[in-house]
């Protein structure tokens, strides 16, 4: 019942956007990657062919670095002797400078890939 004791239901209301008359606009790069065409295959070879580098730069940095301490021990006996908290520096390093340096890894890698597809959705929504 309503305050004033009749038995109607509630009218109705309709809720729209204050753009519904605007122009939709269509971008056409996405519809070339949904379409499949080779424009369409272009731009997503193109976005992996750039996250593939980007990939192969983490792993080459991770090679180098953490799997060039054991080679730097070997070429560099003396550096064995070197203790840090008494610990021998090799373990050091090994156990404790590596986290770091992965972290900063992955921090500068994820924004490097938020960057690669920014750039991606940019040059997509121009075409």
């Amino acid at each position: 019942m309503t305050p004033t004791g009749s038995q109607e239901p509630p009218r109705r209301v309709r809720v729209t956007s204050p753009r519904t008359g605007a122009v939709r606009r269509r971008v056409t790069g996405t519809s070339e990657i949904d379409a499949q065409t080779q424009l369409g295959e272009i731009y997503m070879t193109s976005l992996l062919r750039a996250q593939l580098r980007l990939a192969a730069l983490v792993i080459g940095a991770v090679v180098v670095f953490i799997g060039g301490l054991p080679l730097a021990f070997r070429v560099f006996p003396d550096l064995m002797d070197t203790h840090v908290l008494g610990m021998p520096l090799s373990w050091v390093l090994l156990a404790f400078a590596v986290y770091p340096f992965l972290f900063l890894l992955g921090w500068l890698y994820v924004r490097a890939a938020e960057r690669t597809e920014q750039d991606f959705t940019d040059v997509v929504e121009r075409s």
